[in-house]
């Protein structure tokens, strides 16, 4: 314990790599489904079983985003002060989608009219798009460096954080955040969605699968974040897990399909935090302007308080909601549906 309290800003960096690990695991497969109920449900019943498969989580999955944001802006506040101004803009594409998505789950069931709700479908779908690409183009700048001066202020503009490699990197989180509600849906609903989102699955798996060696390579050639042997080991084993994930699906057994799918999203997580360490932010015009552990943290008192706090009721909020997964954890079949 010793030990742990003489290395805190270390600690919280792993703690936020864990609450964005959660946050992209869980979330993910919510955009995955938003972005395929447009596609892939050819009803209104079978759109509604989708719904209704991500209905009791959703809004529970997004707190893990608000958490990392919370923790981020607590234990490295220079990290927050510097990544939520030079990335205002794209954030606040991100909640506008947030908020459009929200709406979307609340508001379509209160007509029967089959325009009204083909209209918020595709602002699910729309608001489960963005955010996708959006963060995906954050992590790609957070890793290959945007313009941060010597006093830590970002220097650039929205057009700025747009490079062949972010873009990538987003098109990367979307193809893959694709895939995993694809998987989700296959083990949370019956008959022929849950079939038609397993082969979508087998399908889109492919696409995502060559996406990931581009992005592979792409990051060799574009970052440093493989001169850390744990990123490149945490990378590999994703893509160890995404082929697993896929065998899984293609031999029917959807349930490890999920479980590998969710792993992959993890050690990619990870393979970026990685690669980012000691560093949070990797400044583009110098590097010694980066931000890292060191010089973003907060105080130490702040962060041992911190530590105990966390200590206390993370497993308490992990508790809960495993709880609340195991709670609703049957498939979504014509008995289940709310309108």
């Amino acid at each position: 314990m010793e030990v742990i309290f003489n290395h805190l800003d270390v600690v919280w960096f792993v703690i936020v790599c864990v609450l964005f690990a959660g946050f992209f695991m869980l979330e993910g497969f919510d955009y995955g489904v938003g972005m395929l109920l447009p596609f892939i449900g050819k009803n209104d019943i079978e759109r509604r079983q989708m719904i209704n498969s991500v209905g009791p989580v959703w809004d529970g999955n997004q707190v893990w985003m608000i958490t990392a944001g919370g923790a981020t802006f607590a234990s490295f506040p220079n990290v927050y002060a510097t990544l939520f101004s030079g990335f205002y803009l794209a954030l606040f594409l991100i909640l506008a989608a947030l908020i459009m998505r929200g709406i979307s789950f609340e508001f379509r069931s209160k007509s029967a009219n089959r325009t009204w709700r083909s209209l918020f479908d595709w602002l699910l779908f729309v608001g489960s798009l963005v955010p996708a690409l959006v963060w995906g183009v954050a992590v790609g700048n957070m890793i290959q460096g945007t313009p941060i001066d010597a006093q830590q202020n970002f220097v650039g503009n929205l057009f700025t954080l747009f490079s062949p490699y972010t873009l990538l990197c987003g098109l990367a989180f979307v193809l893959v955040f694709i895939y995993h509600g694809a998987m989700y849906t296959s083990i949370k609903t019956v008959g022929a969605i849950a079939e038609r989102a397993r082969a979508t699955a087998l399908v889109e798996g492919v696409i995502t699968a060559i996406g990931a060696l581009i992005l592979l390579a792409a990051s060799f050639v574009c970052t440093d974040m493989f001169n850390n042997g744990l990123s490149l080991a945490a990378f590999i084993i994703a893509i160890v897990c995404f082929i697993i994930s896929w065998i899984c699906a293609r031999v029917r057994h959807t349930g490890w399909g999920f479980i590998f799918s969710c792993a992959t999203v993890i050690f990619v997580t990870i393979a970026y935090f990685a690669g980012l360490f000691p560093r949070i932010m990797v400044s583009s015009l110098n590097p010694a302007w980066s931000l890292t552990i060191t010089n973003a943290s907060s105080s130490p008192y702040t962060l041992h308080l911190m530590t105990i706090v966390a200590l206390i009721f993370v497993p308490i909020v992990l508790l809960y909601q495993i709880w609340n997964y195991w709670r609703f954890r049957e498939r979504i079949s014509l008995e289940h549906l709310h309108y």
